[in-house]
């Protein structure tokens, strides 16, 4: 599908008029109709200001001519909704939402991170041994490890890891052995839902956003197990079965 008819679609599934589309990104609605007769593209300045409109990466509104990767992991960014944002709210290409959110870069441990890829790879059949050695040998050639001076906060982020482990085993809990390490975890996948005194059924996190966290089993044995999940603003504890069932929250606590 050509760039013509991925901005005519888009606009169309937004429910708005060439008129709205071209007063959004600031050009004529002649313009916006050239583009989608395929008369013209738009600019660099304008696929940027098309890709905030439609939430849509630049690559996809080119109809996805490159292979994106993740500068960082090595993880194919086969779709826009696991590409990382810039603090702003904007798409950056070069990442996933793991490595990069909201303009700041999860990983500064190469080691750290090899550890958080092997048990995925090794439910794809690589073995501990081959998914070990295959990501030492991807990630030193990958843009963001080669240029990790330039790119690094000099600490700051991993400090501020170092707090919050801090935070979450001053609580306390029961049952729960202290964390020692939180990795980055988009909402989406840690998302669980509870259960209110009043019946009803609340999640607390957002989908589309990137929290620090981690799972720990309880001290207890038995088949629950804890989870962690923290960032600026919160932490919160809870428990629950395999697989996230019967969740319960245990802890959540404004910073």
């Amino acid at each position: 599908m050509g760039i013509s008819e991925i901005i005519k679609g888009l606009r169309e599934k937004n429910n708005l008029t060439q008129d709205a589309l071209a007063e959004r990104v600031m050009v004529t609605r002649q313009a916006v109709s050239r583009w989608e007769n395929g008369e013209t593209q738009p600019n660099t300045d304008t696929l940027k200001l098309l890709s905030r409109e439609f939430n849509v990466s630049i690559n996809t509104l080119l109809g996805s001519p490159r292979k994106l990767i993740c500068q960082c992991c090595g993880m194919p960014l086969e779709d826009d909704e696991i590409i990382g944002r810039d603090s702003d709210g904007a798409l950056n290409e070069e990442y996933c939402k793991w490595c990069y959110a909201d303009g700041t870069y999860t990983y500064s441990n190469m080691d750290d991170l090899i550890e958080v890829c092997i048990e995925p790879m090794t439910q794809q059949g690589f073995s501990e041994e081959q998914a070990r050695e295959y990501m030492k040998s991807l990630l030193p050639g990958l843009n963001y490890w080669k240029r990790y001076e330039e790119l690094s906060d000099g600490g700051q982020f991993e400090a501020f890891k170092e707090t919050l482990i801090e935070e979450i085993n001053a609580l306390n809990i029961e049952g729960m052995p202290k964390l020692k390490k939180l990795n980055a975890l988009v909402g989406k996948y840690v998302n669980l839902e509870y259960r209110l005194p009043s019946g009803a059924f609340v999640k607390f996190l957002d989908d589309n956003t990137t929290y620090l966290g981690n799972q720990l089993e309880s001290e207890f044995c038995g088949d629950r197990c804890f989870g962690v999940l923290a960032n600026m603003d919160f932490i919160m504890v809870c428990s629950y079965e395999e697989n996230g069932n019967n969740p319960e929250l245990l802890v959540y606590k404004k910073r």
